[in-house]
């Protein structure tokens, strides 16, 4: 859980620092390959060890792939047709969509872990109830490829770190960002162009995103999403919303309606709270 939560707000500086800075100026496509590649750097030099391709590694290969990689090409693509305030709100229904994925593995259904998810969803929904422009469909379709991949590959994490205790370790994590990394490249050859009249603060800003937001980031949420239950990994996912707004609106001046950020924020956690109950109640 402390990973979960350390990520929350380590990521809560992302949607802005992306939609402020990055959209419309940088290629999505190349913006992505560039996060997962340096990603893939930090942990290759800091642990300076050979690649060994094994049954394990190509398992981790592939989650990477979905989980980093083609929900990178879908999200950095969504900025281009949708504000910070929209991508917030379209990320509502990821926790469904992790209790839904997880459900299917394990070919059942589990009517209170998804009371618990969908509460989490109406507290992100009346913090970010925003009026939608003329790219709302297409950004929204684009958003839930992007959520739909990223709550796959968090139930495919722990699934297989459940049967496979050491992919938790760091020397395992970097095929986790190789496969990222190969998704994005292919996708920047297909699509990306290189960043022409790049400033050095976009440069500090992706650098920043490929080494603490991805590589730290997603090293510590896939250790807690690993120890945690589907429930709360459901909830947890939408928790970086009312972080991030808050950050948002202290860092950037945002007009966040406070009402709605504490209101919204309060059933995230009576979500969490009622999960807890629950799980105690049938344990």
């Amino acid at each position: 859980m402390k990973y979960l939560i350390a990520t929350t707000f380590l990521w809560a500086f992302s949607f802005s620092l992306i939609g402020e800075f990055l959209a419309g100026s940088v290629n999505s496509y190349t913006a992505a390959f560039i996060r997962s590649f340096l990603a893939l750097l930090t942990f290759t030099l800091i642990l300076r060890k050979p690649l060994a391709i094994d049954s394990l590694s190509l398992k981790l290969i592939a989650i990477g792939g979905v989980q980093l990689g083609l929900m990178y090409v879908c999200y950095f693509h969504a900025f281009n047709f949708l504000s910070v305030p929209l991508v917030l709100l379209f990320t509502i229904l990821t926790p469904i969509y992790v209790t839904l994925i997880d459900d299917l593995f394990n070919c059942r259904f589990q009517p209170r872990v998804l009371l618990v998810a969908s509460l989490a969803v109406i507290g992100a929904f009346v913090i970010r109830q925003h009026s939608p422009g003329q790219d709302f469909w297409f950004g929204f379709a684009v958003l839930q490829g992007a959520n739909v991949c990223f709550a796959f590959g968090q139930v495919a994490f722990k699934r297989l770190a459940q049967r496979a205790p050491r992919c938790l370790l760091p020397e395992q994590q970097r095929y986790f960002f190789l496969g990222a990394t190969l998704v994005t490249f292919i996708a920047m050859l297909g699509y990306g162009e290189a960043p022409t009249n790049i400033t050095l603060e976009q440069i500090g800003i992706l650098i920043w995103l490929g080494v603490v937001a991805s590589g730290v980031g997603y090293f510590w949420w896939n250790r807690g999403a690993a120890t945690t239950d589907t429930g709360t990994l459901a909830i947890m996912n939408n928790a970086v919303i009312p972080v991030g707004l808050a950050v948002n609106l202290a860092l950037w001046g945002a007009e966040v309606n406070v009402t709605k950020l504490l209101l919204g924020g309060a059933i995230i956690l009576l979500a969490m709270l009622l999960h807890r109950q629950l799980n105690a109640a049938n344990n």
